[in-house]
């Protein structure tokens, strides 16, 4: 017998072939499911190796005429099995059910394979002729004396074997234990891989976590994961609890803030009362745990906005207030400038041109300070609302509803610029759902104000009527292709119907009769 056939020979007894085939198929699957080939044949590959050098030796004992090739023969054999036990580990554990989207642990995947490696080479021994029953025996009493040296870590690799049985902790779950949160990356025989939301990876033994007290974040029975957070803020004693729970419920119930869940829905509460202040809380539910401390600073932006648009402030403890000295002067050059950035926004109104000085300066005086976060809704489409916005800083996105339930912009608004025109002036309905693109600065000019003006001046109607008409008009008019005359007619017809609805709106019919009895 020449070498080349000797190691055929062992070769074909030691499932040489099948285990390439193995391999090549392993590689195969590795590359269509775009994960690095090197990734999961380095375990197979090394199992291989050794298993043809134990053939190398097994041929070269049988070719020197040696009666000793029987162990190596064994060997290698058994080599090969638990080489095909790890491709088939790889290709189930690393490629297929992660594309079925399921995560499989290392430990179930290494007590598996062990478990099916140890039984593969018992068999092998017992059709060899060993001894099984004594091997067992032997390796009770060495598994005890090991048991009582390494007592701690097996305690956590049994703990590990546990956290995988009752699957109270997944991979991804985002756990606390003692006073640090973390979502688990990795469970491991040993301990479990948390990483902290600060880039940290705190290293927890198995055995802490299946004694000690372990919170699983957002996790509830048949609900979908939401973790409830708690916001708070103080505000002054003397604002009515009521008026601030609508006004900051009324902010965040239905907006459309990043990571908060839409079902249940947010809403605040009264919590306590200190020496100094209340103190308010918003309830709501985190969608992306990850997204902690962003989400509630995107919730107490709102908040704090929505207090400032309803003139109510946040409180400062006694302890923190600062007393400044402000002579008469300086406050009334603040006034001033106040008002005179006030009547500037009212000018960029051309609906408000026809008024006085006089007017505006009455205006601008009970105009009302309404800042916006971005991503809040200034108005919104379909309803009501007997207010105008004046624009004075940052930019509002003007959107309609179009086919599919989705919006459209139509137009994009920024210093200078007003919405909401013609529900001040008639009360119709929203036309258009306006959303701020940005941190926006307006003035919002009520009802009330508007109607004081317009009771001692009423013929300011009539002019204000034939703008909006004008407006309305040059809307449509390229559209539908209008001439000239075709213009003038829609603009006389529309400002006799908007000057009757303004006066319905304000009650200037009653006005008029009152100073023709006078």
């Amino acid at each position: 017998m020449n070498a080349w056939s000797a190691v055929v020979a062992e070769a074909s007894a030691g499932r040489t072939t099948v285990l390439l085939a193995g391999l090549a198929v392993l590689a195969l699957a590795a590359r269509l499911s775009r994960v690095p080939p090197a990734r999961v044949l380095r375990g197979p590959v090394v199992l291989f190796l050794a298993h043809l050098a134990l053939v190398l030796a097994a041929a070269g004992l049988a070719l020197g005429g040696s009666t000793l090739q029987g162990g190596p023969r064994l060997l290698a054999l058994m080599m090969a099995a638990v080489c095909a036990i790890k491709i088939v580990q790889e290709l189930l554990f690393s490629l297929l059910l992660p594309r079925l989207g399921v995560r499989g642990s290392r430990i179930l995947s290494d007590v598996v394979t062990a478990g099916a490696s140890i039984v593969a080479v018992f068999v092998l021994a017992s059709r060899a002729g060993f001894n099984v029953s004594g091997l067992i025996a032997t390796s009770a009493v060495l598994t005890a004396v090991i048991g009582l040296a390494l007592k701690d870590t097996l305690g956590n690799v049994i703990g590990g074997l546990s956290l995988q049985t009752d699957r109270s902790i997944h991979l991804g779950d985002w756990i606390k234990v003692g006073d640090v949160e973390g979502r688990v990356m990795d469970i491991r025989w040993r301990y479990t891989a948390v990483e902290t939301r600060n880039g940290e990876t705190l290293i927890v033994p198995n055995g802490v976590l299946t004694t000690e007290k372990v919170m699983v974040l957002g996790r509830r029975q048949g609900a979908p994961l939401q973790w409830r957070r708690w916001v708070h803020f103080n505000v002054e004693l003397r604002q009515s609890p009521p008026e601030v729970v609508r006004v900051v419920t009324e902010a965040i119930a239905h907006a459309a803030i990043p990571a908060v869940a839409a079902e249940p829905v947010p809403d605040c509460l009264f919590r306590d009362v200190q020496q100094s202040f209340a103190r308010y809380a918003v309830r709501y539910w985190l969608t992306d745990i990850e997204r902690d401390l962003p989400t509630d600073s995107a919730v107490l932006t709102r908040v704090y906005f929505a207090l400032q648009r309803a003139g109510i402030a946040l409180a400062v403890p006694e302890h923190s207030v600062l007393l400044t000295e402000q002579s008469d002067e300086r406050t009334a050059e603040l006034e001033r400038t106040d008002l005179a950035r006030r009547r500037r926004a009212l000018e960029q109104v051309e609906i408000l041109r026809p008024l006085s000085d006089e007017d505006r300066d009455t205006l601008a005086r009970r105009l009302h300070y309404a800042p916006f976060a971005r991503g809040e809704t200034l108005t919104r489409e379909g309803e009501p609302g007997d207010w105008l916005y004046l624009v004075t800083a940052g930019e509002v996105s003007v959107r309609v509803a179009a086919t599919g339930g989705l919006e459209q912009e139509v137009a994009h608004l920024g210093p200078g610029d007003f919405v909401g025109e013609m529900s001040l002036m008639t009360g119709e309905r929203r036309s258009a759902t306006v959303v701020a693109a940005t941190g926006v600065e307006c003035y919002r000019l009520d009802k009330a104000a508007f109607q004081d003006v317009l009771r001692q001046r009423p013929a300011v109607a009539e002019p204000v009527a034939e703008l909006l008409a004008r407006r309305r008009v040059e809307l449509t008019a390229a559209r539908e292709n209008l001439d000239l005359e075709a213009r003038t007619r829609r603009v006389a017809a529309a400002q006799v119907d908007l000057l009757r609805r303004i006066r319905d709106f304000f009650g200037l019919h009653h006005e008029e009769d009152s100073r023709r009895a006078h």
